[in-house]
């Protein structure tokens, strides 16, 4: 018997206008650009706080994102007789990206295109991070099944390899690591700006030496003490789950889009503020995005058309940032944080 369909409701809110000084693309740049985003949350008071950090922006006008790369990998897992054997069938692998795209990606994919294929050998096992283009698609489902068919081909080519699986981890996919940090997997975004003493006093209530030092004891020793990975911030996830589920994203890949790290610096006598995101994971067609809420906003948005999926990533680096500097700013000054929930949340019996 089919279970039929149900739906769960999420808090949702639109946040903002975000002003951009600049929007750098991979292949251009949009200047002074003004765009509300949605976010979906039980955290409620994070409405409020990145719409404090977006209120920033409009004044400050000199937020500035950057796209640095946009790709999507799977690693195809295959073992080999011997080390010495899986050394040779690397280097020939890795040398024919191109005979691959040719021969296998484009006769079964439109939009998918094989860039470059990372190895790592451990033993006589071969990990082939297989990196892919997958336009405005997240790309998941597109590299599995694109590396599957390269897997097969492989097969036939260098019958001595065995096929362990289409996915061996070193992709790595919803899991926090080393490799997509350095890497990147999906869009690498950083998020910028610049702001006055002024500013800073005025609206977020705190001063630059107190978000430099803050930033210093909090995200960057604070995570070396406790052991975190290649990451030092104080809350990513938070707004990269809300934005993900308002806009229909597989919300599970925040685990890697949570790393990143938070940098604050005083230059002329002003705040610069910075957050660094490796793998902001998002895409403005594909799986998830014929939920009639998504599809609606994504349009709201403008991100149904040519670089959706990038213009996507410039609003998931933006709204960190938001609600980074607003979160950051709140526990430079004691029991603003608490108090700020207290009044949000906490309802008069």
């Amino acid at each position: 018997m089919k279970t039929p369909q149900t739906f769960t409701r999420i808090p949702s809110h639109w946040v903002g206008p975000i002003t951009f000084k600049h929007m750098h693309y991979l292949d251009k740049t949009e200047t002074m650009v003004s765009l509300d985003a949605p976010l979906a949350t039980y955290e409620t008071t994070l409405f409020h706080s990145v719409g404090r950090g977006a209120k920033v922006t409009r004044l400050a006008k000199t937020l500035e994102t950057t796209i640095l790369s946009d790709v999507m990998t799977r690693s195809l897992l295959l073992e080999a007789p011997s080390a010495v054997e899986a050394h040779r069938f690397v280097q020939t692998i890795s040398s024919r990206v191109d005979w691959y795209q040719e021969t296998v990606v484009s006769k079964h994919s439109r939009y998918a295109t094989l860039v470059r294929i990372e190895p790592k050998i451990v033993g006589s096992l071969i990990y082939l991070r297989m990196v892919f283009t997958t336009g405005n698609a997240s790309g998941h489902n597109m590299t599995t099944f694109a590396s599957d068919l390269i897997g097969a081909a492989l097969m036939e080519e260098f019958p001595q390899l065995r096929y362990v699986s289409v996915s061996g981890n070193y992709c790595v996919d919803k899991k926090v690591s080393a490799v997509n940090s350095i890497l990147g997997r999906g869009k690498s975004v950083i998020a910028q700006i610049t702001l006055t003493r002024t500013l800073l006093k005025e609206v977020l209530r705190t001063t630059p030496e107190a978000l430099v030092e803050l930033n210093l004891k909090k995200n960057l020793i604070g995570s070396i003490a406790s052991g975190g990975l290649l990451s030092a911030n104080a809350h990513y996830a938070n707004m990269l789950l809300a934005f993900y589920l308002a806009t229909g994203q597989d919300a599970a890949n925040i685990v890697e889009g949570s790393q990143g790290i938070t940098q604050a610096e005083i230059k002329d006598d002003q705040l610069v503020f910075s957050v660094t995101l490796p793998n902001i994971i998002v895409g403005s067609v594909g799986h998830g995005k014929d939920a009639l809420d998504a599809a609606e906003n994504v349009k709201r948005l403008g991100c149904d058309g040519e670089d959706g999926a990038q213009k996507l990533a410039h609003l998931a680096g933006a709204l960190v940032l938001c609600g980074e500097l607003s979160l950051m700013a709140a526990l430079t000054n004691q029991n603003e944080l608490t108090q700020s929930h207290k009044a949000i949340e906490r309802k008069a019996k």
